[in-house]
């Protein structure tokens, strides 16, 4: 098998595409053969040494792949030779093959590609957490979705739709606003050209939204806070910017408001019977054609550097991923 091999984590270029031994799984693992896996904002700040989970030293970054079952370990009953599944495991994903938790993999249902496949589960496992769980989202309410033609932004879209909420997408090139209006929002700011808290006053009649959706923090947090409506629900995603902003907390008494935190990868370890009915929820979906990955592009996986630069430059618009 080859893998990216990162023994160094200082950055993208001390990756190296490496040779290694194909392992066997242990008990409760499965060996799986990568069709393809997509790039994650946390796939970069693993390998900057910048992510809250940091993996011993070598590994292969990768935290979302799909591909097919080529053995299993002891104890693993669910699964077997031949059958495909997608799987977020944290690592491993850029390579050829890894070994991956046979709990953590997902069974595809005949008809789901592996490039869709290892789209799905980061992004519409976060986003439906965030807007069903968190949120309490309502059909009628209007929901602001943030950094909304990213990856997790673009399946917060097609999600709130499915709940009949209103949209209004707010992203940084006219071309990236029309992506989300191809996607089902309702309306469009771009935030390099106008005033967002002008814009969302305009956009929902001095109302403000009821929940917002904001996986980017930085500089636009603050005023879309304050441009949140009574009791409004302000989800903390993540910060794709960079800068973690600092509210001030008389914002939420002013409004009655909440600011909600929104960590799907320990609501799925705390929570996994909750967190297993969502999945199977968002697979009927899928299925049903309600939800479907933005895919950027599709790359080699020899590519993977390119990869992240197109990534770090903030051109992508849904997803990007890596095809064997």
């Amino acid at each position: 098998m080859h893998a990216w091999l990162c023994t160094n984590p200082t950055g993208v270029e001390a990756l190296t595409w490496t040779e290694l031994p194909t392992p066997s799984p242990k008990a409760g693992e499965v060996l799986v053969e990568i069709k393809a896996a997509s790039l994650n904002f946390p796939d970069l700040l693993i390998v900057q040494n910048k992510y809250q989970i940091k993996p011993p030293l070598p590994f292969v970054p990768g935290s979302e792949y799909a591909g097919v079952v080529q053995a299993v370990g002891e104890g693993v009953t669910h699964l077997q030779p031949g059958q495909n599944v997608a799987c977020l495991s944290g690592t491993g994903g850029f390579g050829t093959h890894t070994i991956a938790p046979a709990a953590l993999c997902m069974p595809l249902p005949p008809g789901f590609p592996h490039v869709d496949a290892a789209a799905f589960i980061m992004i519409y496992a976060t986003s439906h957490h965030a807007l069903v769980d968190r949120a309490q989202l309502k059909a009628g309410e209007t929901v602001l979705v943030l950094g909304a033609a990213g990856g997790v932004g673009t399946a917060a879209i097609q999600i709130a739709k499915a709940m009949g909420a209103k949209v209004i997408a707010a992203a940084s090139t006219d071309e990236k606003c029309a992506l989300c209006t191809s996607l089902g929002a309702d309306a469009t700011i771009n935030y390099a050209k106008e005033d967002l808290r002008e814009s969302i006053k305009r956009l929902t009649d001095g109302k403000g939204p009821d929940v917002i959706y904001d996986p980017v923090g930085g500089d636009f947090a603050e005023p879309a806070f304050r441009s949140i409506a009574w009791r409004g629900r302000y989800l903390v995603v993540g910060f794709a910017s960079g800068p973690i902003p600092a509210l001030p907390l008389n914002l939420p008494l002013l409004k009655g408001a909440s600011i909600v935190g929104v960590f799907w990868g320990e609501f799925s370890k705390r929570e996994p019977k909750a967190n297993a009915a969502m999945m199977m929820e968002l697979a009927q979906w899928y299925a049903q054609g309600k939800i479907k990955p933005v895919i950027d592009r599709t790359m080699p996986m020899a590519e993977l550097p390119a990869a992240y630069a197109r990534m770090g430059s903030r051109s992508v618009q849904g997803k990007l991923v890596m095809v064997n």
